[in-house]
């Protein structure tokens, strides 16, 4: 056990533990989220390894691409959303962090852009909506973790017993939001769909295929287990229920997903920017005169 802590605790082997493990960690919450849907659906749903049969087979086809820099976009999102999931394992600043997952989504943009399908045009444009909602709500989160614990490093999230969510419940609600808009969950799937429901079908991602659509399943799962570890954070001093929190903002967001139809850009962004980002900066203020 004691050998084991020395291994771990060298952080260029732990940075490579992380990267290695966390895709599977997010392909497993990726299966938990599927089973979820269907169960909600009356199904049975689909084996438990099916995402990595997913990207297993995305790899077995021939390279194609209607422009070369969709294969940069796409191996670019990718490794920004390692690099966020590494910088967040090793607790480092927060809002680089923040940077380096919105430089991630910003290649996906780019990449969606790169083509002249309209249909990718609309889901790039719909993404930049997005990030628009989302990125005031998480930069108001780590302000606001500044306030409590004195420091924007992430294994300052450990420095005080008293779990996060204690004294940040309106945050950790308004972080909900954000997630299910990251995660293109209903009503917030505007630029893509995993299940492929909408009017511009796959949105950003249409124009993937083979290996290149393969790297951003991949980063998906990377994306999924960076998100699952923060909703754990806001219980950091029980693991366990750590996991029950997580597991239930998870249940959260699949039942939004399959009971709320779709909304529209302009309402997602109107609604982002008053109700959640409201609730985030009122947590704020909270902590600022606490």
């Amino acid at each position: 056990m004691e050998s084991l802590q020395k291994i771990i605790s060298n952080p260029w082997v732990y940075a490579a533990l992380v990267v290695v493990l966390t895709p599977f960690a997010g392909a497993l919450l990726t299966s938990i989220d599927r089973k979820l849907t269907a169960r909600m659906q009356g199904r049975i749903g689909p084996s438990w390894f099916q995402p990595l049969y997913d990207v297993a087979k995305l790899f077995s086809k021939n390279p194609m691409a209607l422009h070369r820099p969709q294969l940069i976009y796409a191996t670019l999102h990718l490794v920004f959303m390692v690099v966020a999931v590494v910088l967040l394992a090793l607790g480092c600043d927060l809002l680089m962090v923040l940077f380096v997952q919105a430089f991630s989504m910003i290649c996906l943009v780019l990449g969606g852009m790169s083509v002249r399908s309209p249909y990718s045009w609309i889901g790039s444009q719909r993404k930049i909506m997005q990030m628009l909602g989302v990125e005031p709500v998480f930069l108001v989160m780590i302000l606001a973790l500044y306030l409590r614990n004195g420091s924007f490093l992430g294994s300052g999230l450990f420095s005080k017993a008293e779990p996060l969510l204690l004294s940040m419940p309106l945050m950790f609600l308004a972080f909900l939001c954000a997630i299910a808009i990251e995660m293109e969950k209903s009503p917030f799937d505007l630029s893509s769909s995993h299940h492929a429901h909408q009017e511009i079908v796959k949105g950003v991602t249409l124009e993937y295929s083979g290996p290149f659509l393969g790297l951003i399943e991949i980063a998906h799962f990377y994306e999924f287990a960076f998100f699952f570890g923060l909703m754990m954070a806001f219980w950091h001093t029980n693991i366990i229920i750590g996991l029950i929190v997580a597991f239930a903002g998870l249940v959260f967001m699949t039942v939004l997903d399959n009971s709320f139809a779709r909304l529209t850009p302009n309402w997602m962004l109107r609604f982002m920017w008053t109700v959640p980002l409201s609730m985030a900066l009122a947590n704020l203020i909270w902590l600022w005169v606490k």
